[in-house]
């Protein structure tokens, strides 16, 4: 099958062991990295461009830190094939400090479909960085996951509250927010 020219790149983000740790508190979405992986295939069989982030944190306590090579590992469910571009990076952005836009230009990619770990961290700041750099930006709600915070006042917020509040911010001034089944079923339009 030829590699359809429309497709949008898939951008997985951050999927690695280490978001598995309990360092950082309760998650909700346990059906995330399932929907990360139904996306994953199915651009595979359309032959369509997956791009893939790994964070390589220069926190000491971090489970992301680049000397944790457990932590840094791509989780099994979503491991990247060896033809498919990973941007390793140490902020939140995909787009910081790493050769992703240049990589995006250079395979004329105006539009991308975001998903990945965590929703408060990278995944957000690299769908507002995305929009604001002029991509047609969709982040895929049911293929991303969020952790509880506690704020500066020492309030404890869910991840469900984390999760909407960060979907709702980011509709449509930086992303359209679509599901994964809304993806797959939409995927000749986008």
């Amino acid at each position: 099958m030829a590699k359809l020219i429309n497709l949008p790149a898939l951008m997985i983000l951050d999927v690695q062991k280490g978001f598995d740790d309990p360092y950082w508190g309760k998650r909700n979405n346990p059906q995330a990295e399932e929907n990360m992986a139904s996306l994953q295939a199915e651009w595979r069989k359309r032959k369509g461009t997956i791009i893939y982030s790994k964070h390589l944190s220069i926190l000491p306590k971090s489970p992301l830190h680049h000397t944790n090579k457990e932590g840094t590992e791509f989780k099994d469910v979503i491991r990247p094939n060896p033809d498919e571009p990973v941007f390793t990076k140490q902020v939140n952005s995909a787009f910081i400090g790493t050769e992703l836009e240049t990589y995006l230009s250079e395979q004329q990619i105006k539009t991308v479909v975001i998903t990945g770990l965590s929703t408060q961290h990278c995944v957000s700041t690299t769908t507002r960085m995305s929009g604001n750099l002029g991509y047609q930006t969709y982040l895929v709600s049911d293929a991303i996951a969020a952790f509880e915070i506690t704020d500066h006042k020492g309030k404890t917020h869910s991840a469900d509250m984390i999760q909407e509040l960060e979907l709702a911010m980011l509709q449509k001034e930086f992303a359209t927010i679509l599901t994964t089944d809304d993806i797959i079923n939409q995927l000749d339009q986008l």
